[in-house]
């Protein structure tokens, strides 16, 4: 098909809707990939994967729950604790003083319930659009975009943005086309088929094994 750049607005939101549609049907049960079972579990999660596989992250994070299993008391433990623990995920030192900042405002200022709110969110130490945009989807059900390396790739790829990699920008370029309703599935099924066929560490993405093959500009 002619490349995605010269759509129009409505020829890009009906191709965008059949992406949601047909990514849908071939992952149906998708979901967060990282693991966790209370909202502020999510945060730390989030923050520990900046450059670090999620399989690592969900290895280490039970390990630092067993030592500091509540809000308060991650925010009550030394950084050096809390980064010696963490250090496998790299970047050790800055994700101990943003995890224990982010709990300790948590604590004092929130009383340990995690914020609802884009605005509240943001003003989480270490926390940003993109670790705001999982929680709000994935704990509280709203509409969201979640910009991570999957999501930049692909929608490039699939000639949804054009060329755009500053995340706040495909973030509100996707907002124009996904139905909101759709949106926060429709991030966690970028990663699925990231991971499983359009992907980055293969000298090519398997476009032969797409369902999107036919829909899918391919831009490079």
């Amino acid at each position: 098909m002619s490349s995605g750049r010269r759509e129009s607005l409505k020829a890009r939101k009906s191709r965008a809707a059949e992406i949601v549609r047909r990514l849908a049907a071939e992952y149906p049960d998708t979901h967060c990939t990282l693991a966790y079972d209370e909202a502020w579990k999510l945060l730390v999660s989030v923050r520990l994967a900046a450059q670090c596989t999620d399989e690592r992250v969900d290895r280490i994070t039970p390990v630092l729950y067993a030592h500091f299993p509540t809000v308060e008391a991650i925010a009550e433990a030394s950084e050096d604790d809390i980064e010696a623990i963490v250090r496998p995920c790299g970047l050790g030192r800055s994700k101990a003083r943003d995890i224990k900042a982010c709990m300790a405002m948590l604590a004092e200022v929130y009383g340990g319930r995690v914020p609802d709110s884009m605005e509240e969110l943001l003003k989480l130490p270490g926390v940003g659009r993109k670790s705001a945009n999982l929680v709000l989807g994935d704990i509280y059900g709203q509409p969201a975009i979640v910009t991570d390396t999957h999501c930049i790739r692909l929608s490039n790829r699939m000639g949804l943005v054009d060329g755009e990699r500053d995340p706040h920008k495909v973030e509100n370029a996707l907002r124009e086309l996904i139905d909101p309703a759709e949106s926060n599935d429709f991030c966690h099924r970028l990663v699925d088929h990231g991971r499983a066929v359009c992907t980055a560490r293969t000298a090519k993405p398997r476009c032969g094994e797409c369902c999107l093959a036919d829909i899918c500009p391919k831009i490079l």
